[in-house]
Parts: C-alpha cells; structure tokens; sequence
C-alpha cells in the first residue's frame, strides 16, 4: 500500500487494481499537510461538521449530483431499485437498496459471509491487525470494544475489517445467521478509515464513533460486529430489529454519506477465513468483494 496509490486485489477480475480514491487531493491534504492536519483536528472530525455536511448532501438540489457520479465511477445502475432520476437526494442516492438478484447470498450451510460492499483485510487472529498497516502500531481491542473481558475473548479469533468507499453500496449485512442484541454505541470522533490514514495512525479505529453488536448463532458460537463512523458519516442507521433471528446475509442497517468500515470478529476456532482474504491480506493489499460472497467457513 505505497503512498503512489492504494492497491487491492479484484476477486472477479483476478487482479491487482489501483482504487480511484474520491477526494483524494482533500485526503492528502488533511492527512500529510501541517495546515491540513489543523482543518482535521478543529473542524472535519467534528460531529457537527459531518451533520452540516450530510445536511447538504441530503438536500433535494443534491440530487442533480447522482447522474454525473454514476458516469464517473461507473456504478452498475441497473442493479438499482430506483432509477437514476427518481433519487431525491445524492444521500438517497448514496444508501440506495439493491435488487435482491444483484447480491446473492452464499447458500453453503457453513459459510460465513462479507457483511459490505468493499475492500476487506482478513485475518486468522484479530491480534494479527496491528501489523499490517504500519510496523510498530499496537492494536488496542479493549479500547476498540470498550470492554477488556470481552476483548480477551476475542482477542485470539478471526478477524475481517471491511472498508466501504463512497463509490460502494453503503448498506451492511448480517454475515451470520443468528440472534443479535442490541447495537451498543461508543461515541467518538469521526475521521477517515481510509488506509492512508490507518497507516499514519492506527488508533483511529478505536477513537471513532462506533456501533457494536453481538450476534449469537448455533455453529459459530457469538459473533462481534461493528459499524465504524469516519469523515461525514456522522449517521449510521440500523434498521435490524434486536432479539428477533435474522438470516444470513439479512440487512443490518445503512451509513449516510461518507467513507465507513465494518469490524467483523470471531471467537478463537470457530471460523477459518476464505484463502485468497487471507493471501491477499499477507501481502498487506485489500480484496475487493461484495456483500454476500464468502468470507469463510464455521469450523467443523
């Protein structure tokens, strides 16, 4: 993941492909610039900044932005439920649903699914995070989940962080079937989860506004999930109901605009992630998949 671009690795074209990043140029700027690095701190990681932001974005003028944005980046409209010129908003635009054929959802009984559209880095213990973005980084899961008991837990099972640029579909799925509880907010800041910016500061993870959620299922014992805010995603909605059994790959919620991660963890021996997650993730380059594709297998 050099500075010259961020590269992921394609599961369907089978190849290494540089991200078109959006607001790339504004990015670098508030990430590698001392001015820039002053605009993050006072005004672009504040909750109100986000809200302003996602105000504009969800003003009926903003829909005349969604045309040139499905032009530009090439987004596959005829998965869409609504056509083009029937969002009322770039945000309705933005978590737009799908077409249920446009995501099918893995059937093999022991699979484990991606929870988003996106770029994922998997791993065979959540301990492992730490070193792929940037040597010498600590990755604090008791920070991160706001719970040390239950961090050590987890501490030593698979883990999948899953990233959703602007570009993707913003809606995030169950990756398991099973009976979730209720989605425990941890309030934070909210600044980019983009790589450039896990890779100059890690911590950002556990700083964030977050949402956790625990799932407990039949094969795959309890399973963590967490919605991660970043820069103008100040509003994650959960549209799931909890204590009522949801299906494997059933929608969980929605982020309004902006960049956003998930967190999917395991306990210890209960998943084995898919193979090319795990390849790819050695290499320290992302895999671009999408909601409802195989992410890995409850253990036998």
């Amino acid at each position: 993941m050099g500075d010259s671009g961020i590269q992921f690795f394609n599961r369907y074209t089978g190849e290494a492909e540089t991200e078109i990043v959006y607001g790339e140029k504004w990015l670098r700027f508030i990430l590698f610039n001392p001015f820039g690095k002053l605009a993050l701190h006072m005004v672009a990681k504040r909750a109100w900044f986000s809200q302003w932001y996602g105000g504009r974005m969800s003003h009926p003028r903003s829909a005349a932005k969604v045309r040139p944005f499905i032009e530009q980046y090439k987004i596959a409209e005829a998965e869409h439920v609504k056509a083009a010129d029937e969002f009322t908003s770039f945000n309705d635009f933005f978590y737009r649903k799908l077409k249920p054929e446009a995501r099918p959802v893995d059937a093999a009984i022991d699979s484990v699914v991606f929870p988003a559209d996106g770029r994922h880095l998997g791993f065979a213990k959540a301990t492992e995070v730490e070193g792929v973005f940037m040597k010498g980084q600590r990755f604090d899961l008791p920070k991160l989940l706001g719970d040390k008991i239950l961090a050590e837990k987890f501490a030593g099972g698979a883990a999948v962080f899953s990233r959703l640029c602007p570009v993707d579909y913003h809606r995030f799925h169950f990756p398991v079937a099973g009976v979730p509880g209720e989605a425990r907010l941890i309030n934070g800041p909210l600044q980019s989860v983009n790589p450039l910016a896990l890779r100059d500061r890690l911590a950002i993870l556990w700083e964030n506004k977050r949402y956790i959620t625990e799932i407990e299922t039949e094969k795959s014992g309890k399973v963590l999930v967490l919605e991660i805010g970043a820069t103008n995603v100040g509003s994650v909605n959960h549209t799931f109901v909890p204590t009522r059994p949801v299906a494997k790959g059933e929608e969980k919620g929605y982020f309004a605009f902006g960049g956003s991660a998930t967190l999917t963890l395991f306990e210890p021996g209960r998943v084995k992630l898919a193979v090319d997650l795990l390849e790819q993730s050695e290499q320290q380059r992302e895999l671009y998949a999408k909601v409802g594709d195989l992410m890995g297998a409850v253990v036998a």
